[in-house]
């Protein structure tokens, strides 16, 4: 086969991470393909290249900018993470959801899916002729329809409808070969979970390092592109666009479908379940602290919890297109090393708001800050409302769940075994403020500075200096390794990422069960509960969408699921109408030495809007490829 010849070139050339145009030049040297997968170093070297390429959103993954920009040219996106564009988190330099717009950089993901299916389909090419068992060609197949499934649910989210190309071209067969149109939203969809089944039916349990595709994690992959399809067909009529796209059906996808997708979902996650091979990590704490540690722990080194973990992506070594940035930007100010801009992640008050209260079970709990309780009043600091005293500025956390201590810093915690300052202002004995400004009052022959102590290296919120403070009371907990000291350097943290986890999986299944009327309600609602319990919670909820979605925005928090969430369910444009972001700002009051708090809009954060046109992106390269354009760009 005259592939034969490319596959060693390519190899070597894809590891090194070279241009795409080293696949036009004639090698010097002919080693077919059976002498690549001769051997099991040759067969990792080439899987490794593809599992590389796989649209895994993780540390190193923006909307903006795909999935590898931690490259030599580009390590700096300033934290640009997805969570600090949702109602999750506020990022210093990245805020607001203009940068979807017009597309830029974001082509990425359009340029890289096509590159990893020209890669596939060079893979699937060849595997027939390759002088090995059946069943390492089975097993070859199986990795290479879960990767195209992988990769086309990241185009099909992104896009819509996109062209379904499972072979390689002969240009020979003339230009018109190249220019695939696009399939339809559903036949794309369709696509993504017929190569998971594909993949499931050729793969099996795996070889327990969670670190390559097994009949599982193709599984997990079509529940959670099951039910993100699912949601798109039943609340398609929240956002309906129109135009070409529209009418050709390659966006958008009907009521009718919905049901069918919620079927599939539920199938896959109940295969899982089922299977006995995964449990909740660490399920049955004896209390709260207990729960918290557990929790966070799973998140610092994933390789404690394979129990839970389905797929994890691994990070092993420094450097250039190796580690990631994160405890970087992550750590607050107080614990940065030689790291110049840490704090970039700002947790909202509106995610803490969801947290619930252990008294309380089944609603969330705004922090309460006023004698009156009203949660509702953002307007700032009111001189004649009651406000709550606390002697110690973390007690106004007591009894919340604790899932959010292992997420979250909270002011005046611990972290790194240094008492994070995070204050935002101080009131004098006539009672008079400064808020959210630099300056102290005297009382008695000592200082009590507004940002808490009298130093930027001394605390953690508020100030405007060098961008590296949290502007909304919250610093940033999950993920990070408590061990790590952050150096002037790119790429150092190793924190590997875990991509499908149980939890997940029993969400997904509630969600899928609730919505649609269908499926076994008392598993759905013991999956729902067991995460709980894993969290200390000693009491049942019932099965409700209200209670399955906000279970799901904070067990799966931080974990890039939130932006697609408000993409499915089609709410981003409703929860995003000139929206503001939330802070929770601490006080320290002098004429009673006790904490207040104040409940306000997030200070120099503009407000923002999604656009529905924003449900899908900007198709490229229309003027040569011939495709019909998304609707309203």
């Amino acid at each position: 086969m005259k592939l034969f010849k490319y596959i060693l070139l390519f190899t070597i050339v894809s590891l090194m991470g070279c241009s795409d145009n080293f696949l036009n030049l004639e090698p010097t040297d002919k080693i077919s393909a059976n002498a690549i997968f001769a051997t099991p170093d040759g067969v990792k070297a080439f899987m490794v290249n593809l599992y590389s390429q796989i649209p895994i959103e993780d540390f190193n993954s923006t909307q903006e900018n795909g999935i590898r920009f931690n490259n030599i040219g580009g390590p700096n996106n300033a934290g640009f993470y997805p969570w600090v564009i949702t109602d999750d988190g506020i990022g210093s330099q990245h805020q607001d959801l203009t940068w979807q717009k017009d597309g830029g950089d974001q082509f990425a993901w359009w340029t890289e899916g096509y590159a990893l299916n020209r890669d596939v389909n060079l893979l699937l090419s060849v595997i027939p002729d390759l002088d090995v068992d059946q069943s390492v060609k089975d097993g070859l197949f199986g990795e290479a329809y879960f990767i195209r499934a992988y990769l086309y649910f990241g185009l099909a989210k992104r896009y819509g409808g996109v062209p379904l190309i499972t072979e390689i071209a002969n240009i020979a067969d003339g230009t018109e070969v190249l220019n695939v149109p696009r399939s339809t939203e559903k036949e794309t969809w369709d696509f993504v979970l017929k190569s998971c089944d594909e993949a499931a039916s050729l793969l099996g349990d795996g070889d327990g390092t969670r670190r390559r595709a097994n009949k599982w994690v193709a599984l997990a992959l079509k529940s959670r592109a099951a039910l993100h399809a699912a949601s798109i067909a039943k609340y398609w009529n929240r956002a309906p666009l129109s135009g070409a796209a529209v009418n050709a059906n390659l966006v958008g996808l009907s009521d009718s479908d919905a049901s069918e997708y919620y079927s599939q979902c539920i199938s896959a996650s109940e295969l899982i379940m089922d299977s006995g091979l995964y449990s909740l990590y660490k399920a049955t704490p004896s209390n709260p602290d207990e729960a918290a540690v557990n929790y966070k722990e799973m998140f610092e080194d994933p390789n404690r919890a394979t129990v839970e973990a389905i797929f994890i992506k691994g990070f092993t070594l420094t450097g250039v297109d190796l580690g990631s940035n994160q405890d970087n930007w992550g750590n607050p100010a107080q614990t940065t090393g030689a790291w110049p801009h840490p704090g970039r992640f700002n947790p909202t008050l509106d995610l803490v708001d969801q947290y619930e209260n252990y008294s309380n079970p089944g609603q969330s709990a705004p922090i309460v800050t006023t004698a009156d309780g009203d949660v509702n009043n953002y307007n700032g600091y009111q001189p004649g409302r009651t406000y709550l005293e606390f002697e110690n500025a973390y007690d106004i956390f007591d009894g919340k769940d604790a899932r959010l201590r292992a997420t979250v810093i909270l002011p005046r915690t611990f972290w790194k075994g240094v008492d994070i300052i995070i204050q935002g202002g101080v009131i004098g004995l006539d009672g008079s403020i400064i808020l959210e400004n630099p300056g102290s009052v005297n009382v008695g022959g000592t200082e009590y500075y507004s940002y808490g102590a009298s130093a930027p290296n001394l605390y953690s919120g508020f100030s405007t200096f060098g961008g590296n403070m949290t502007r909304t009371g919250f610093g940033f907990k999950k993920f990070l390794n408590e061990s790590y000291v952050p150096i002037l350097a790119w790429n150092q943290s190793t924190t590997d990422w875990i991509d499908f986890r149980l939890a997940e999986v029993y969400l997904n299944y509630a969600e899928a069960v609730v919505e649609s009327g269908s499926g076994n309600t008392g598993k759905a609602a013991t999956a729902l509960n067991n995460i709980r319990k894993r969290a200390a919670h000693t009491s049942t909820i019932s099965l409700t969408l209200e209670n399955v979605l906000r279970e799901r925005r904070v067990e799966l928090a931080f974990e890039n699921k939130r932006y697609w969430d408000l993409i499915r369910r089609r709410e981003y444009h409703t929860e995003f109408d000139n929206r503001h972001r939330h802070a929770l700002v601490p006080v320290f009051d002098t004429r009673v030495m006790k904490y207040i708090f104040i409940r306000k809009e997030a200070t120099r954060t503009p407000t923002s809007t999604f656009v529905t046109q924003w449900y899908y992106k900007r198709i490229p390269g229309i003027a040569t490829n011939g495709l019909i354009q998304n609707p309203q760009y």
